[in-house]
C-alpha cells in the first residue's frame, strides 16, 4: 500500500471541493432534477466519481488520444454550462430528457459537466504535477461522498427553500454559472 499523505489529501479535498462547488451548483442541479424522472443521486455520483478518477489516471492521454487539448475541453465545458445558465436564468428547458434515455440525465448534464465538469478534470490533471495519485485519489473518493450526500438530501433542500425561495435561488446562481462560464471561456480562448 502505498504511503498517503495526509496535509495532502486535505489539501486535494479542499481544492476538488471548491472547484466542484456542489453548494453552488444546487439551483442548477434541483432544476436538473424536476426535469430528469429518474435521477439517481447513487449514478451521478458514481458517474462523476468514475470520469474523475478515469482523468486522474488517463485524461492527458485520452484527450491527446482523440487529438483534443486541454483547452479545448475547458472550452467546450464552459459552453455547456453557459447554456444550463441560460436555462436557469431564462426558465427555458433545452435539455430535454429522452424517455428512451432514462438514466443519461444522471450523467449529462448531472455528472458532466455540473459535478466533474472541465474545471475539475482540469484540475486533477493540474494536481497530478504536485500531489501523489493516491492523495488525489483520496481528495476524489471524499468529494463523491460529499455530492452524494448533498444530492440524496435534494428533496429536503427543495421543502426547506419552498418554490419561491428555489426561484430566487436559481435566477441568481444562473448569473453565477453564467459568470462561471464565461471566466472559463475567457480563460482559455485565444484572441
Amino acid at each position: 500500500m502505498p504511503m498517503l499523505n495526509f496535509n495532502s489529501i486535505i489539501t486535494v479535498t479542499f481544492t476538488l471541493f471548491a472547484v466542484i462547488d456542489i453548494v453552488g451548483g444546487l439551483p442548477a442541479i434541483i432544476g436538473v432534477r424536476q426535469h430528469q424522472a429518474n435521477f439517481n443521486p447513487a449514478i451521478a455520483s458514481l458517474s462523476a466519481g468514475v470520469l474523475m478518477i478515469f482523468f486522474l489516471f488517463m485524461g492527458e492521454t485520452f484527450l491527446h488520444l482523440v487529438g483534443i487539448d486541454v483547452r479545448s475541453f475547458a472550452l467546450a465545458g464552459s459552453i455547456v454550462i453557459f447554456i444550463l445558465a441560460i436555462e436557469m436564468i431564462l426558465g427555458v428547458n433545452l435539455f430535454k430528457s429522452n424517455p428512451d434515455e432514462s438514466h443519461s440525465g444522471n450523467f449529462v448534464p448531472l455528472a458532466f459537466p455540473l459535478i466533474a465538469g472541465s474545471g475539475t478534470l482540469t484540475t486533477i490533471i493540474s494536481l497530478r504535477s504536485v500531489y501523489g495519485v493516491w492523495d488525489i485519489l483520496a481528495g476524489i473518493l471524499i468529494n463523491i461522498v460529499i455530492v452524494f450526500v448533498v444530492l440524496s438530501s435534494m428533496g429536503w433542500i427543495e421543502r426547506r427553500l419552498g418554490k419561491t425561495g428555489l426561484a430566487a435561488i436559481k435566477k441568481f446562481f444562473g448569473v453565477v454559472l453564467l459568470a462561471i462560464a464565461i471566466k472559463i471561456f475567457s480563460n482559455y480562448i485565444k484572441i
